[in-house]
């Protein structure tokens, strides 16, 4: 236990923290082991309600791949990956729906709301919030009802925040024939950062950060973490998101935070503390 002295040493040390960021919008990437463990999921509800509370606007994106796989699975249906990317059919599309916009979105938003804050569920199509269009993979595969980002609409999501509302948004979206396409969270969420000049933008991950020879990479500037594009243990999930951490940067956010979603509380960790838990990329 941690007695009063250290708590209240926490406490001042957190201050000029939120002086710092009071009024400045977060984007926070919610996503792994914390989407399907609930105690980790209370925790993170508790920190976005305290986050609002004192004064900070964070914006919640999540996608949910494990648990549309899972979904897939019960109606007998077989994931098909192209490139890394889900390939989406109409049948795949409407269920990504229903569990995205449907159920994590409206679990998290009731589990934020108990918590004291003010959260609502979106997805693209709500308000017409973004417009997205259709990709291909890498190797121009077909990809199915697949998109990624074209434009946002901003000025709604700044209203939002300035009311008192915690948005949490699901990566659904619709192009200009109506369509609704399926798009990856990553890049749904250092979009939102970039369109809105965020403060930050957390992704909140399975590992401690970027390791590179089995040592936490804590600070990185931005040249050194797009030199590290090449580096071979910058693999797997940790290469998109590096990718999204640097695009992020380069369209004016200040700072992106890769934490581990694992550790309770992982977020006051990583915002309010002097040493911080994860791995942070800026631009001196």
């Amino acid at each position: 236990m941690i007695d009063t002295e250290k708590k209240a040493q926490l406490l001042v040390e957190a201050l000029p923290y939120i002086q710092r960021f009071a009024g400045k919008i977060i984007v926070i990437k919610f996503g792994g082991s914390i989407m399907v463990d609930p105690e980790l999921r209370l925790a993170f509800a508790k920190d976005v309600a305290l986050l609002r509370y004192v004064g900070i606007y964070p914006i919640i994106v999540h996608g949910g791949g494990k648990e549309i796989s899972k979904w897939m699975k019960k109606v007998g249906k077989e994931a098909v990956f192209i490139d890394g990317l889900r390939f989406t059919d109409s049948e795949t599309m409407e269920l990504t729906e229903m569990v995205l916009s449907g159920k994590i979105s409206n679990q998290l938003v009731d589990q934020i709301n108990q918590m004291g804050g003010q959260a609502l569920a979106l997805s693209g199509k709500s308000a017409n919030l973004f417009t997205a269009e259709k990709i291909r993979s890498k190797k121009d595969k077909d990809l199915g009802f697949v998109g990624q980002i074209e434009s946002i609409d901003d000025a709604l999501l700044h209203h939002l925040v300035t009311q008192g509302y915690i948005p949490v948004i699901s990566s659904i979206g619709r192009n200009e024939e109506g369509e609704t396409l399926n798009l990856n969270a990553d890049n749904v969420a250092f979009s939102m950062a970039a369109h809105l000049s965020a403060e930050k933008l957390i992704y909140l991950t399975d590992v401690d950060g970027l390791m590179i020879g089995g040592e936490l990479q804590n600070r990185l500037p931005l040249e050194k973490a797009t030199e590290l594009m090449e580096h071979p243990e910058v693999s797997g999930g940790m290469l998109p998101k590096l990718e999204c951490s640097l695009r992020a940067i380069q369209g004016g956010v200040n700072r992106v935070h890769i934490i581990n979603g694992s550790r309770a509380h992982a977020t006051l960790l990583e915002l309010f503390t002097d040493q911080g838990i994860g791995t942070l990329i800026y631009n001196d």
